[in-house]
């Protein structure tokens, strides 16, 4: 029911996350190499753009290992067994007998107001027309 889809957007979320990391890690190992050559005057920019790069990297890397920790946290524990499973599927199967017979309910009670509303339509043009063959308007039931 409701759990499962929480426990796949979860675990879409974590797969999700843990590509992110990967991508952080070969992102950041890329730039770093493209700063380990050997410096120049030139390079002297080269090189504090590779140090803001690492800490930039260093930042996501840590941020997202930390939202990969949050959503390991938000899944359903093991205590989530086949019993809990089939306890959750009984209440639904309740949940649904009771909505079932709702509904059941409320279509009697419909094809009730239904009659009393023809044989009203009846009375209505017997009294007003005389005889009125009304048998014709009658929905199926």
């Amino acid at each position: 029911g409701d759990k499962s889809y929480k426990m796949a957007d979860r675990l879409t979320q974590l797969q999700e996350a843990v590509n992110q990391l990967g991508e952080c890690f070969c992102n950041s190992v890329g730039i770093l190499q493209q700063g380990g050559g050997e410096q120049t005057e030139d390079s002297k920019d080269q090189v504090t753009s590779t140090s803001e790069n690492a800490e930039l990297f260093a930042s996501l890397i840590a941020r997202t290992a930390q939202d990969i920790d949050t959503l390991i946290e938000a899944l359903p524990s093991q205590e989530y067994t086949a019993e809990r499973q089939a306890e959750s599927l009984r209440k639904l199967e309740l949940e649904n007998r009771e909505c079932a017979e709702q509904l059941s309910r409320s279509v009697e009670e419909g094809e009730l107001l239904l009659h009393k509303i023809q044989e009203a339509l009846k009375d209505i043009c017997d009294s007003k027309f005389g005889i009125c063959d009304t048998s014709a308007n009658q929905l199926p039931s």
